[in-house]
């Protein structure tokens, strides 16, 4: 990680106290209002053209386990996330679609930092970013239509024009873009030069997005200072919840360590700047919806530090095999 990366969690914050403070300058709120948008557009086209997108042999090789992290991201932590809203911020529908917005998204770049802390299976987890991308560009409309609009309206017309504007022209333009880099430059200096310099500015668009948001809506934001203390409950839940799933899926499927190691990974982080940009577009007067999808960052990372001492403890424990017991015994070097 570079020293912008691991300060990630100072940053978002920092940009948010930024925003506050510049809230209630004369003209600010109106003209911050105008940055979000094309801030969040470019950091996405951003996002999207570091996603790998061939690398799919790694799936098959591992079919249980990926099968096992496509059925919890996208069949059972919705559902999960709704119940859990439900229990805890019922009586603060705007927090519960942020919430859920954050939880019906998986993670699909910096994750792989924490499953390379805790030995977790790279390739595996590499391969399975390209299908988490695509499936939840095409279920989060979906997930918002038939679970957020349970909660509060969902207007047919902003949701379309988010999903348009702030998902599908970027990776358009992303696979464009990639396509046109690599032609002309070569694979290597795509890869090796220019990515590795791509997440630091990703970085910078998302805390200016962020400082611009909280800029625009701050007033609104100040009037609710116990949010976070809202929103602890069910996330601790989550990732405890889903981190126990893990555990009993990959003891079920007599996986090896590694892969169990990205099962959990895969289905714990979670991917707040897609939600973000969809929220500020499809939920334009509800500021709290997308207070939730900042303030989530803010919990996750240390959040998911802790789960990887927690997950390297368990493999000193050796409470899973270094490779697949049943693999072992009919394909040495699966």
């Amino acid at each position: 990680m570079t020293y912008l990366e691991k300060a990630q969690s100072p940053l978002i914050l920092a940009a948010v106290l930024a925003g506050l403070m510049l809230s209630n300058a004369s003209g600010v709120a109106q003209r911050a209002g105008h940055i979000i948008p094309p801030a969040l557009i470019l950091m996405l086209t951003l996002v999207f053209l570091q996603i790998p997108l061939r690398g799919f042999k790694d799936v098959f090789r591992h079919r249980e386990i990926a099968i096992a992290s496509l059925l919890i991201n996208f069949v059972w932590t919705p559902l999960f996330a709704w119940a859990l809203g439900w229990l805890f911020l019922g009586e603060q529908p705007a927090l519960w679609i942020g919430f859920l917005m954050l939880m019906v998204t998986p993670c699909t770049d910096w994750y792989l930092v924490f499953t390379g802390i805790a030995r977790g299976n790279l390739p595996l987890s590499t391969a399975l970013l390209p299908i988490n991308l695509i499936l939840q560009l095409i279920l989060l409309p979906v997930y918002i239509l038939l679970l957020a609009g349970a909660v509060i309206p969902v207007q047919w017309s902003a949701l379309l024009e988010s999903v348009i504007v702030v998902l599908l022209a970027p990776f358009a333009t992303a696979i464009a873009l990639r396509g046109i880099l690599v032609r002309r430059r070569g694979e290597s200096w795509f890869s090796q030069k220019l990515l590795p310099n791509l997440q630091s500015v990703q970085l910078l668009l998302l805390a200016l997005a962020i400082a611009a948001m909280f800029a625009s809506e701050g007033n609104a934001i100040l009037q609710n200072p116990r949010m976070l203390l809202y929103l602890l409950p069910p996330l601790a839940l989550f990732w405890g919840g889903n981190l126990a799933l893990a555990i009993a899926v990959g003891k079920l499927l007599n996986s090896g360590y590694a892969d169990f190691a990205s099962l959990s990974f895969t289905t714990l982080a979670r991917n707040s700047p897609i939600a973000l940009a969809i929220a500020l577009v499809a939920f334009p007067e509800e500021p709290l919806v997308a207070l939730a999808l900042v303030i989530g960052p803010l919990i996750e990372l240390p959040a998911l530090a802790l789960i990887a001492q927690i997950l390297l403890w368990i493999e000193r424990k050796g409470w899973f095999a270094a490779r697949a017991v049943h693999r072992l015994s009919t394909n040495p070097d699966a």
